[in-house]
């Protein structure tokens, strides 16, 4: 099996574990005079001095890629870029430049629209294979969706891109590389298709309240999800509202 510093990749990974983030951030460093950045990470000093150290190895930065602009993500950037003289920015939105879009390139980096997680969601990708997947696809477990028009079309959409795609690994926002990614995306697919058909199962059944659909369809979510759960119920509703499948009188979760 090859390995990261194979493609030249190293991985940075914050002290901010939790339900959400798991064992911690991921930060992405690659190349070499310069290298680029992908997701700076939380504002927490020794992750930050750690990847500026990395970057100063690599000979500086060339620019830093959001994924998307969640703080987990995102809010180490500002205190980075003064570390590392300032380098460009590229994101689908906010104070940036460049501004990005589906197909665009940032240095090595070439996009892919994933929305679904947040709205802004685009996954990078390599020449070489390697693709930066951001809260699109985890090491471990399933992401949230979250509850905004077409968000889980969207979502479905972008995984089936990436599937296309001849992908060497997958490096996410959390957990470890995925050295197997088009079994990881078909399993992520299938777990976005097997949650629809038990909750149109539940709906058939009369479930209407958002708790009990929350309780049969996303019986497996710990306590500390069932928000996130609760957004990706709404999602999944939102979809089948969309394509004319939702019956009437189901409650949609309020997101709190």
């Amino acid at each position: 099996m090859p390995e990261l510093s194979d493609l030249d990749i190293r991985c940075v990974r914050a002290p901010n574990p939790g339900p959400f983030t798991l064992d911690g951030t991921n930060t992405w460093i690659l190349g070499r005079d310069p290298c680029w950045i992908v997701d700076p990470g939380p504002a927490i000093a020794s992750h930050v001095e750690a990847v500026a150290a990395e970057a100063q190895a690599r000979g500086g930065v060339g620019g830093i890629a959001l994924t998307h602009d969640h703080a987990d993500h995102a809010q180490a950037l500002a205190e980075l870029r003064l570390r590392c003289r300032e380098p460009p920015v590229a994101a689908a939105r906010g104070t940036v430049d460049p501004t990005l879009g589906d197909g665009d390139s940032f240095g090595p980096l070439r996009t892919v629209s994933t929305p679904g997680h947040a709205p802004d969601h685009l996954a990078f990708v390599t020449d070489a294979g390697a693709c930066f997947t951001g809260d699109a696809v985890l090491g471990t477990g399933s992401v949230f969706i979250a509850s905004d028009p077409g968000a889980l079309s969207g979502y479905l959409r972008g995984l089936r891109r990436l599937r296309e795609l001849e992908l060497v690994v997958i490096c996410p926002g959390h957990g470890p590389p995925v050295w197997t990614p088009a079994e990881k995306i078909d399993a992520y697919v299938s777990h976005r298709l097997d949650r629809e058909r038990r909750l149109l199962d539940a709906l058939g059944r009369g479930l209407r309240s958002a708790d009990e659909l929350l309780d049969d369809v996303w019986d497996d979510a710990p306590a500390a999800l069932r928000p996130a759960a609760a957004l990706t119920l709404a999602a999944h509703l939102d979809k089948l509202a969309e394509e004319g499948r939702l019956p009437a009188g189901v409650q949609r979760p309020v997101a709190s």
